[in-house]
């Protein structure tokens, strides 16, 4: 081919390329990679810069890995941030960051501030690596790119409008068991539910509990796939946020890590240990006022434990769900009268049966109505007050502005062991005659 044959055909790719990006990009994603990039690198970047902007994320990304550096830099800088976001996503964290630094300060700056998305937002729990099709493309076609992309763990292939508008889905099994002729349209199924990329992660939960399906598709402001939230990232997402409560129900830090170093624990425990150590002396100064009590009956000191032991159990179940709820968002601050009522009638029904367990093993063990009476009555007291204190306790810390999770439950143990005391030797006092 002579040197005007040549420029002729770059001339016409580029008038192509240029006055109908979304037709190229069709084509384009039917084609395979190398090839492509070789006629583009041929192209002015102003030309091409528009058809990156239509292309599936996946055959963008791919074909700007095939780019001379300097190409693959102009681009970057000459597309839309959205677009820009989009592609930069369907790269590992590395391979972003290579990317990333090809380009100017201030760029590299907004780009990065756009890619962090919110603390437990859609965006941060999304796989931004996703199949994108059109609608008019063959099965053959989507299998042929399926096979070259390489993506694992597809369930799903989302399909995009001439505006590059989330419009359908084809489900990996309705893909192959179709007609390779047919196209992904006739085999599309709408699509019903999305979240926005900066819907909280409680709304992403409720979607996936209400749907049972295995990924929900995430959209930007215009409508544009930007990545899907899988159910087994949701799933391992909110086993990190329990495992991170948990800590801090017990006051040890979020961050702190099994092989993490001593000073670093000792730091982040011992604050934590010194209130747990007042609020003890408080629950033994209760013991203290009944000293006398538990000297002309030692039988008390006995059965003491057994009382706080129960009481601490029951209120340790009433704050599990109570804290379940406000991290799901089944209820808020709002609710706290019906999450109360609810957890102290439990706690009154549940008291009444361990009290008749109770007090027929101390009759067998004693003999005596008196005990039975003194710890079966402070039984059901010191179960509604625990069923009581698991509620309110992360209710009022959420309402003041504070984490619910955050040594929840050493503020429990000391109102348990508090109640439990209280109650077991006040009505022992009381009832010193019967003893």
């Amino acid at each position: 081919m002579t040197g005007a044959a040549v420029q002729a055909v770059q001339y016409l790719n580029r008038s192509y390329i240029r006055d109908f990006p979304l037709d190229a990009a069709k084509q384009v994603e039917a084609m395979p990679p190398g090839e492509v990039a070789e006629i583009l690198a041929e192209q002015p970047i102003p030309s091409i810069a528009p058809l990156f902007g239509w292309l599936a994320p996946d055959v963008a990304a791919k074909l700007l890995s095939y780019l001379p550096k300097p190409t693959a830099t102009g681009l970057l800088e000459s597309m839309s941030p959205n677009a820009t976001l989009v592609l930069l996503g369907q790269y590992s964290e590395e391979e972003r960051q290579s990317y990333l630094e090809m380009l100017d300060a201030s760029l590299r700056k907004e780009l990065q501030d756009l890619l962090t998305y919110p603390d437990d937002s859609a965006g941060r729990l999304m796989e931004t690596r996703v199949g994108v099709f059109r609608p008019g493309m063959k099965v053959s076609q989507a299998l042929e790119r399926l096979r070259r992309s390489k993506l694992r763990g597809l369930h799903t292939l989302f399909l995009v409008d001439d505006d590059n508008r989330l419009s359908a889905r084809v489900a990996i099994h309705d893909l192959a068991v179709a007609d390779l002729d047919q196209t992904l349209r006739e085999i599309a199924e709408p699509v019903t539910v999305v979240v926005q990329v900066t819907a909280p992660r409680h709304e992403v939960v409720e979607v996936l509990e209400k749907t049972r399906l295995p990924n929900i598709p995430v959209i930007d402001v215009s409508g544009g796939l930007v990545g899907v939230v899988r159910y087994s990232s949701l799933v391992k997402a909110l086993e990190e946020a329990a495992s991170g409560a948990v800590q801090t129900m017990v006051g040890a830090s979020r961050d702190e890590r099994a092989l993490s170093k001593v000073s670093f624990a000792v730091r982040k425990r011992q604050p934590w240990l010194q209130i747990n150590l007042l609020t003890a002396f408080l629950a033994a100064a209760v013991v203290g006022l009944f000293e006398d009590t538990i000297a002309q009956v030692t039988a008390l000191a006995i059965l003491l434990p057994v009382v706080a032991g129960q009481s601490g159990n029951a209120g340790a179940q009433a704050l599990a769900v109570t804290m379940r709820g406000l991290a799901l968002r089944e209820i808020s601050a709002h609710h706290w009268f019906k999450v109360m009522t609810k957890e102290v009638s439990t706690g009154f029904i549940n008291g009444v049966s361990i009290a008749m367990t109770c007090g027929l093993g101390v009759f067998i063990w004693s003999g005596s109505f008196g005990l039975v009476a003194v710890i079966a009555v402070s039984m059901i007291l010191a179960m509604v007050a625990a069923g009581f204190a698991g509620a309110v306790i992360p209710i009022m810390l959420k309402r003041l502005g504070q984490d619910p999770a955050q040594s929840s439950s050493i503020i429990l143990t000391t109102v348990t062991d508090v109640a439990g005391f209280f109650s077991f030797l006040g009505i022992a006092t009381l009832l010193m005659g019967i003893l």
